[in-house]
């Protein structure tokens, strides 16, 4: 069985651990490896290998750092096919899916080689007579990035390369699920020229991150997951001393009005909530009608698509399917019994996908898309991240009944409106209380150069992911006041400083 470990100082480490965690194809529910889940002496010694990189690192200058991310892109786009093969074959998503997680992923690369601009800091001449003051963005030390199995490349991307443009040196703890891809990112980044132990990638569970969020050299966590661990990790670093971004879980609602066009919303309603099976932070899993003629008609379509998705291996090509497996056994479990539980609560189930299965693949991790019409505010099924194919259609009378829906949930990580009128549009965008909101866009997941995150219960901590967002968290600000000798009183002054 192969085995993988962990990546220190570029070159893989064989770890002493006798603890492993499989990791398994969820298309035929087969093991592909096995993953040393690390001891805390191991995650220690990456930690040591950043901080011994760091003071050199720090110093070089922001343009000879981004050379060295230009390379990774360069490294990474002529091998992206195999990148994409590895997500698929651990995740399960189709091909393209993966595809389009390496570009948003490259998109980040492409911004943080913008360094030199980003972080530049500020100037005044003459605050007071002969008194200049400047700012200096200033790296941190060593970063750490706590990464979720839904998107082994692009998340992990949203941190290191803005981490290392930045000057500093970075521990990465992948998911478990899906690891070879950040294995492989880490081979690019060593052929790229990047100096030991600038990025290092260490495997393991609870045992390696409460290291990462204790260890005094660590001085910033940035983590994707859900709801309750990133709650958990925020407070045991932030306890710690360190800076943190926490990004949790959400319940993304589509509101769609009776203006809306009827197959651009049935087009981006399929793609949100079944796309990637439905295992994206950013998924589409309520969609508010406004009006029951709105519903009857949308869940009428709806059954239509549906009955044409197809479902498979996400490494069929001829043709490719729409939807692959979920990524675990006991994930596929947790769907089920969710499906079971909106059942329970009295939900019309109108498409049913527990019984799903894929002809040949009978052990693999399917579950096939899944419908519910009636779904009310006080259900679990609505209240709860189900992380799978599973679409939940609630009726609204009105748009400030769909409005106060939205609002009152106690996810807001993204959010998108149908409609044509651009008085409804504005006031949706102005009134809603999430952090990432379309109009008609279905997963509005914005781009490298603005920033990533959501409100409430969605995120923990102040400043959100890549873009400025990402400079500023992964830099401290200094500021520096001057004046020189003939500026000078030559006599002390004991009042407060004040600028003439």
């Amino acid at each position: 069985m192969q085995r993988l470990d962990n990546f220190i100082n570029n070159r893989r480490v064989a770890s002493q651990s006798t603890q492993f965690s499989p990791v398994f194809n969820p298309v035929s529910g087969e093991q592909r490896l096995e993953l040393a889940m690390s001891t805390a002496d191991e995650t220690r010694q990456a930690i040591a290998a950043a901080a011994a990189a760091f003071p050199e690192w720090s110093k070089k200058p922001p343009l000879t750092r981004a050379r060295y991310l230009f390379k990774f892109k360069e490294l990474l786009e002529t091998r992206r096919d195999e990148l994409a093969e590895l997500i698929t074959l651990e995740h399960g998503k189709v091909l393209s899916d993966a595809q389009g997680e390496i570009t948003r992923g490259l998109e980040v690369v492409e911004f943080a080689c913008g360094i030199p601009h980003l972080q530049k800091g500020e100037y005044s001449l003459n605050v007071g007579r002969g008194v200049d003051a400047n700012s200096l963005m200033q790296p941190l030390g060593v970063c750490a990035g706590i990464s979720p199995f839904n998107f082994p490349v692009m998340v992990p991307m949203w941190m290191f390369p803005v981490a290392i443009a930045c000057g500093n040196t970075f521990v990465l703890k992948p998911s478990e699920k899906d690891p070879s891809a950040s294995m492989l990112m880490a081979e690019l980044l060593a052929e790229a020229g990047l100096p030991e132990g600038v990025f290092n990638v260490v495997h393991g569970n609870k045992e390696a991150v409460d290291v990462l969020l204790t260890d005094e050299r660590v001085q910033a966590v940035s983590f994707v997951g859900s709801t309750p661990i990133a709650e958990s990790i925020y407070a045991k670093a932030s306890a710690h001393g360190k800076r943190c971004q926490a990004l949790g879980g959400a319940k993304n609602h589509m509101v769609i009005m009776p203006d809306a066009d009827p197959d651009q919303v049935v087009n981006s309603l399929m793609g949100a909530a079944y796309g990637s099976a439905g295992e994206r932070c950013m998924a589409t899993s309520v969609a508010v009608c406004v009006g029951d003629e709105v519903a009857d008609h949308l869940i009428a379509r709806l059954k239509e698509a549906i009955d044409e998705m197809q479902i498979g291996p996400g490494t069929d090509t001829d043709p490719e399917p729409h939807m692959g497996p979920l990524v675990t056994r006991e994930h596929r479990q947790k769907v089920i019994d969710y499906i079971g539980l909106g059942v329970e609560e009295g939900a019309e189930l109108v498409v049913d996908g527990r019984s799903f299965t894929v002809t040949g693949h009978e052990n693999g991790y399917f579950v096939g898309p899944t419908l519910f019409d009636r779904v009310t505010a006080d259900m679990r099924i609505y209240k709860e991240e189900i992380f799978g194919p599973v679409l939940a259609v609630v009726r609204a009378d009105n748009f400030d009944d769909a409005l106060r829906l939205v609002n009152g949930h106690e996810y807001a990580n993204g959010t998108s409106i149908f409609t044509r009128d651009g008085d409804t549009a504005r006031q949706f965008e102005e009134h809603v209380q999430v952090g990432m909101v379309g109009i008609n866009v279905p997963i509005p997941v914005p781009m490298a150069f603005h920033c990533f995150g959501g409100w409430k219960r969605s995120l923990f901590g102040p400043l959100h992911m890549y873009g400025p967002d990402g400079v500023r968290f992964f830099t401290r600000m200094k500021s520096v006041t001057r004046r020189w000798p003939s500026g000078i009183h030559s006599t002390a002054d004991f009042s407060m400083p004040t600028m003439k």
